[in-house]
């Protein structure tokens, strides 16, 4: 069979599609936003069975499965575990580039948290280097609440 498409060059349309659309976050996730949103704190929960504190919370401990009931507040400060830098515009970026990302390991928490790196060039962060978040001045209930990690 012959193919009807050879030779034709591909048509490609570009549009800016804006489908507003919310959902509801569930119980762990409200409690965190409420927290970061009213008192400016991090929240994660325990595992009792495994010892560990999950940041961001989880209601169901990925190690042994049981339900983790038990919430803690965990520092501010942490750790950058990893990092990459974005150096493309993209549409995506809310930020100018370069745009750092950073595993960031917050005291007394056991897992990361992904989220901006500000107040460093991108040549000058290292791996172990000690973070502190900010908070934005007009809180709304989201992960944005903390706006980005600084060095401490």
């Amino acid at each position: 069979m012959e193919d009807i498409f050879e030779g034709v060059a591909p048509l490609v349309h570009r549009s800016q599609i804006n489908v507003p659309y919310s959902w509801w976050a569930g119980d762990t996730a409200s409690r965190f936003f409420v927290a970061l949103r009213d008192q400016k704190k991090i929240m994660g929960t325990r595992c009792e069975a495994c010892n560990r504190t999950f940041v961001p919370p989880r209601k169901t401990c990925p190690v042994c499965f049981g339900e983790n009931s038990s919430w803690v507040e965990v520092s501010c400060d942490g750790v950058v575990e990893s990092y990459t830098v974005a150096r493309r515009q993209l549409a995506a970026l809310p930020r100018k580039v370069p745009v750092i990302f950073g595993l960031i390991r917050l005291d007394g928490a056991d897992t990361a948290i992904l989220h901006y790196l500000d107040g460093v060039a991108p040549e000058d962060i290292r791996m172990g280097m000690r973070v502190t978040a900010c908070f934005s001045a007009a809180p709304t209930g989201q992960i944005t609440d903390i706006t980005h990690f600084k060095p401490l």
